[in-house]
């Protein structure tokens, strides 16, 4: 698994330099150093905790959800767990993170397909909350209302299937018609109860507060990065970009958005009359402090697991 993890990371870092070499190139490579350079250092630490905080209030939503449950794990191992799940930021969709429920059955023992739908339902909740700042930003700046919308009717009709076990046990009677499929039915019974639990409407409603407040760190400390470069704009419309950029890039399924969610946000800061230079700077530092530190911090937390209880089983 980890082996994979690792082509992966590589392969992105590869895309990565090359997209921004492009990126500069396009932006007058000379301008964007000199833009890094009146940008100093003094704002990475406040960037980087920022993120930070980001990834700390959803940990809180995933030992949430272990806890409803019934998962019984120490906040320690389930926060050492969580951080290593971020070494998956750049796999297609994140669906990497299925890891975690492979630490979580190292540790404790419960079945896979018991915890594999906490990824399902943070994934859900993650994008609840951007949409909610995209459609504020939409609504107010009159851009990307469609895309907006649609995505957001799509997680409502997803949630609506989720949350009605007649939809879902008609689905799986029709599942179990197939012989390749029957006899994996349990699990996935056992996964969608999982699932159930988790969108009922008080965790729902509380685990998406608790998303936009997180993620609302990482939109701050786009508009942060602006405002270094004397960017004339308001926290709204920072969150707006970050969010809607953010959320371009989740639905592609590419490692990180890598492409989509850079080119995105540095047109959106162009169409906006700011200067092709610093929309290259600011997309390049809010990526290096929000995926590429997610990464780092994934990477650590993976090594400080083995070394406490050896490879991941997978």
């Amino acid at each position: 698994m980890l082996a994979k993890v690792r082509k992966h990371i590589l392969t992105s870092i590869i895309i990565g330099a090359i997209l921004y070499l492009f990126m500069s190139l396009y932006a007058d490579m000379d301008a964007v150093f000199n833009s890094f350079e009146n940008f100093g250092l003094a704002l990475i630490p406040i960037l980087l905790l920022l993120s930070f905080l980001n990834y700390l209030t959803r940990f809180f939503k995933w030992h949430y959800y272990l806890f409803i449950l019934g998962v019984k794990i120490s906040y320690k191992d389930s926060l050492l767990i969580f951080m290593s799940g971020l070494i998956m930021s750049v796999t297609p969709g994140k669906f990497g993170e299925v890891m975690k429920s492979f630490m979580v059955k190292q540790i404790t023992d419960e079945p896979i397909s018991k915890t594999a739908p906490v990824m399902l339902v943070e994934r859900i909740t993650d994008f609840l909350s951007l949409l909610f700042i995209a459609l504020i930003g939409s609504y107010v700046f009159g851009i990307g209302e469609g895309l907006v919308v649609g995505t957001s009717i799509f997680f409502i009709f997803l949630i609506i299937f989720l949350s009605n076990t007649k939809y879902a046990y008609f689905f799986f009677n029709i599942l179990s018609r197939f012989k390749a499929v029957n006899k994996i039915i349990p699990k996935i019974k056992e996964a969608y109860q999982s699932s159930y639990i988790m969108l009922k409407p008080k965790p729902l409603f509380l685990m998406f507060l608790l998303s936009l407040f997180s993620w609302f760190f990482e939109c701050f400390g786009f508009y942060l990065i602006l405002a270094k470069f004397n960017v004339q704009i308001t926290v709204l419309w920072a969150s707006f970009v970050y969010a809607f950029s953010t959320i371009l890039g989740s639905i592609t399924m590419l490692p990180g958005g890598l492409g989509v969610t850079d080119g995105s946000l540095t047109f959106l800061l162009i169409d906006n009359s700011i200067d092709k230079d610093i929309a290259v700077a600011s997309t390049f530092i809010i990526r290096i402090v929000t995926l590429w530190f997610a990464v780092f911090v994934g990477i650590v937390s993976v090594l400080i697991y083995q070394k406490k209880y050896g490879n991941i089983e997978d």
